[in-house]
């Protein structure tokens, strides 16, 4: 990615389904109640003030690219950021979320309960390298946000870009851009919960992009902005 000066990744704003999840793990539920296909959950009301948070942070120095994840939490928190600002902007589906598969719509407690042996395969093969049947591994992710990424760097050279994404993006473009290991992304993982709306961005240093920022949230608490949640309706159950 030597070719782009600058890389930021923004997750989409608190979404509807954040909350349930939330409330379903808080509750000890074995299921999450969330009528939308995941595609199609869209951000709650502080979701979206933390969205104009973000637009007056690039407002002061606007990317000259934004790609967006198709979800539609996420093509919201975009076009509410960038508003009017006159950025193109490309919807491109190897941004959308981690497949969960069989997972999807389980709290950690109904893996658990309800799936006993897809948590011990997960546990022998490790969270990079397990694919839930009818899902995605990170692995699997990784190869899409690396085809993604190399587009971008040939297509805009010494260009601004920003991504539009959800919370594995973030950790998974620091991977690549960093050329971390897989046991440091899982210590990573481990250790940062990624809040909406958050900010990680990386500069152009010589021949390679150096970190900024990470997981950032200072452009929410100054204006405001509704606290931030950690929890996605698709974040992975542990």
């Amino acid at each position: 990615m030597e070719q782009l000066h600058w890389l930021a990744v923004v997750r989409h704003g608190l979404s509807t389904g954040n909350v349930t999840a939330q409330d379903a793990e808080t509750s000890g539920a074995e299921s999450i109640d969330i009528p939308e296909r995941d595609a199609d959950v869209p951000l709650a009301p502080a979701g979206r003030e933390q969205a104009e948070a973000v637009g007056r942070f690039l407002a002061g120095d606007p990317p000259d690219l934004a790609v967006v994840s198709p979800y539609l939490r996420t093509r919201q928190t975009a076009e509410i950021a960038l508003g009017d600002s006159g950025v193109p902007v490309i919807v491109d589906e190897r941004l959308r979320d981690r497949e969960l598969g069989v997972l999807d719509l389980l709290t950690a407690r109904g893996v658990q309960a309800r799936l006993p042996d897809e948590a011990r395969r997960r546990e022998r093969l490790g969270k990079f390298y397990y694919r839930p049947p009818g899902g995605e591994s990170w692995a699997d992710v990784l190869l899409r946000l690396r085809a993604l990424l190399r587009e971008i760097r040939e297509d805009h050279p010494g260009g601004r870009v920003v991504l539009f994404a959800h919370e594995a993006t973030v950790l998974m473009v620091r991977y690549l851009a960093e050329g971390l290991s897989e046991a440091e992304l899982m210590d990573l993982a481990h250790r940062s919960a990624i809040a909406n709306c958050s900010i990680s961005t990386w500069r152009r240093d010589g021949g390679r992009l150096v970190p900024e920022l990470f997981n950032a949230v200072d452009h929410l608490h100054r204006h405001d902005a509704p606290p931030t949640r950690q929890e996605d309706v698709n974040a992975e159950p542990v």
